[in-house]
């Protein structure tokens, strides 16, 4: 709106800025602001309000400072019970910041002053003692008032018109003056009644020992001024803009460096950059001083500097960094739960949900952990979730299952060896002895068929397990399909002129395995030709845990399979049923029955329990079934067998079997 407008004093936005920052730095969300009742502060109270809610710093109670005899117990109630350890000053100096009320609060709250109170250099002892152990802010110096104006000093008499040689003759020098009104206020803040000076007094005493202040009106006429100098003495006769123009050109492009380097000039906003200093206040022998520098924040970002040894307890009235939050800081692996306050500084802590952590303080969400990772104990980070699988080292049933697989693999084996040995025999002879070995074979490589379920999955395994198992008792099933369907038709052709002797033989069996098993082997290429099984790493079934399991692929192929061997498993069962009571000595066929009767009630048992787990549980009773349903039927129908073979040889004739 103003083109021409350039700013000497800093921008309160900058000090705003800063001590959000400082607050930040010493975790302080929960303040409270004192402002003079002279209404200098009021508007700095409500914009720096406004600005700390931007960043999460609440504000407790906004509290103007009345007089003593204004000061009621309603209002009082406010500072009473305000549990905020840190209060930010706003307004100009003012005494009546230290009544004997507001000292007694003073004393327990930590002050933040604003650059305006650098001026207030002295105070009696009980308000030093009050605010000490301050924060002070201070715009650096940069153009100084020049104090030797009076080189051989002044009298009160010829500066009754000027109010700043007044205030400096009252307050410098303890004399009387025509204002009554600056004679009482100094009688109250010095405690003694001023004198009649007469003479000349040196102002330059004054400011001897003290730090030169800056002066932001000086600064501003002597920037004008050496504008003006500047544009007086470079004339251009070419320049034809009005005045105000040539000395806006002037003014935008000074610059001046003093003594002790520091710049001057105006950045691109037009303002004279300034920096600010960090003081800490405190009480020393009736004086107050701020000559400790906690930090100097430098533009353009004005982030302050590391605050130097503020752990050491001389810095803080309780010895300790006071904590100044509506809410104890919310620990990692929390996060906060805003209740009915109208503060969002005011909240509890709550534990993060499952899966999910939160790794820094006061944190307002819990973030979930990668798929592959879970919270630890703490839940302030993630850890690798456990691997679960049936592994060979960590369980116990695994070396279980790898024993009796290979105890029931070397049975078989042994079974086979004795049926080989005593091939001649009418026992092995009868229904097929080649049709015997086939289903020995097949019990074998079933049991060893576990152990492509055991240890760490993948996809080759995958693809494997069930589909060989599949196939392999879709083979010794079909062997028992064919031993039954023998065993009727050699009933039915010991029947003179029967058409159904010329079945008999040894390829109407070896013809119905192929056919049979065949039709498996096209299910189990068609399945993994289209979506094979492959490794899958469930991370959702148990929290913390990755469980390292088979992932079918297509569902309908997998059923497929097992819906097969279970049509194979019924229909050798009906048919084994119904030749159970045909006439002969050894029928087969009772045997066959029974084996198929425990074949399925294991798998049909097996279902619900291996709906009902997950991960290597599910495995374990897919282990326990298929080693279930082998040992059923190697037991079921070669036990017998073996103990006619070997203890009771006298049955094992021709008379006996016919």
């Amino acid at each position: 709106m103003y083109p021409t407008l350039f700013r000497v004093t800093p921008d309160d936005w900058l000090y705003y800025t800063t001590l959000i920052k400082l607050l930040q730095h010493f975790g302080w969300n929960w303040v409270g602001i004192l402002t003079a009742f002279d209404g200098s502060g009021d508007e700095e109270a409500q914009e720096l309000s406004k600005m700390m809610s931007q960043h999460g710093i609440c504000t407790e109670y906004i509290f103007q400072i009345q007089e003593e005899d204004k000061d009621d117990i309603q209002r009082r109630t406010i500072l009473d019970k305000s549990t905020a350890k840190v209060a930010i000053v706003c307004g100009t100096t003012a005494m009546h910041f230290f009544t004997p009320y507001m000292r007694s609060i003073l004393n327990r709250i930590t002050m933040i002053l604003p650059p305006s109170w650098s001026k207030l250099k002295v105070m009696n002892e009980n308000d030093s003692i009050a605010a000490n152990c301050s924060f002070i802010f201070v715009w650096s110096e940069q153009i100084s008032v020049n104090v030797n104006i009076y080189p051989h000093g002044f009298n009160i008499s010829d500066c009754l018109y000027d109010p700043i040689m007044e205030d400096i003759w009252i307050y410098s020098f303890n004399c009387l003056s025509p204002n009554n009104k600056k004679i009482n206020l100094l009688s109250l803040s010095q405690s003694f009644l001023p004198e009649v000076c007469t003479g000349l007094r040196d102002v330059s005493l004054i400011f001897a020992d003290t730090t030169p202040i800056p002066s932001f009106a000086y600064r501003a006429a002597y920037l004008l001024a050496s504008a003006l100098h500047d544009m007086y003495y470079t004339k251009n006769k070419s320049e034809h803009n009005g005045f105000q123009h040539r000395l806006h050109k002037y003014v935008r492009h000074f610059y001046y460096q003093n003594p002790h380097g520091e710049e001057i000039y105006f950045n691109e906003r037009r303002e004279v950059p300034s920096d600010l200093i960090l003081h800490h206040w405190y009480y020393i022998n009736t004086s107050f001083s701020w000559t400790r520098i906690i930090s100097i924040i430098k533009g353009p970002d004005y982030v302050p500097e590391t605050f130097i040894n503020t752990s050491d307890p001389v810095y803080w009235k309780e010895g300790k960094v006071p904590v100044s939050r509506c809410s104890d800081p919310c620990i990692p692996g929390t996060r906060k739960k805003f209740g009915s306050s109208i503060h969002k500084c005011c909240y509890e802590c709550v534990s993060c949900p499952e899966g999910e952590i939160s790794n820094i303080s006061d944190s307002e969400n819990c973030m979930k952990c990668p798929d592959e990772e879970w919270p630890n104990e703490k839940k302030d980070r993630c850890v690798p979730r456990l691997v679960e699988f049936l592994s060979y080292t960590d369980d116990t049933i695994v070396v279980v299952f790898s024993a009796v697989s290979i105890l029931c693999c070397l049975l078989t084996g042994l079974i086979l060896g004795i049926f080989i040995h005593y091939q001649d025999t009418p026992i092995v002879k009868a229904n097929n002895r080649n049709l015997s070995y086939l289903l020995l074979v097949s019990i074998m490589l079933s049991f060893l068929c576990v152990f492509l379920f055991l240890g760490h999955p993948v996809d080759v395994t995958c693809m494997l397990h069930v589909s060989s198992f599949g196939v392999i008792f879709s083979v010794a099933v079909s062997s028992l399909l064919a031993k039954s369907i023998m065993v009727c038709i050699a009933f039915k052709a010991t029947k003179p002129g029967s058409p159904w002797r010329k079945w008999m033989g040894a390829k109407l069996p070896t013809f119905i395995i192929c056919v049979l098993s065949l039709v498996q082997v096209l299910i189990c290429v068609t399945w993994l030709s289209i979506s094979p099984p492959f490794q899958d790493r469930d991370t959702h079934s148990y929290q913390g845990k990755v469980i390292i399991q088979c992932n079918e692929g297509s569902v309908i192929g997998f059923y497929s399979v097992l819906g097969y061997m279970g049509l194979l498993a019924a229909v050798s069962f009906i048919i084994a049923f119904l030749a159970r009571t045909l006439p002969d000595s050894f029928n087969e066929a009772k045997y066959i029955t029974f084996s198929m009767l425990v074949f399925c009630s294991v798998w049909i048992a097996m279902i619900p329990a291996y709906l009902s787990t997950r991960g290597k549980y599910m495995v374990a009773v897919e282990v326990f079934a298929l080693i279930a349903s082998s040992s059923g039927l190697l037991g079921c129908i070669f036990f017998p067998k073996c103990y006619i073979i070997l203890f009771r040889p006298d049955l094992n004739t021709k008379t006996c079997i016919h």
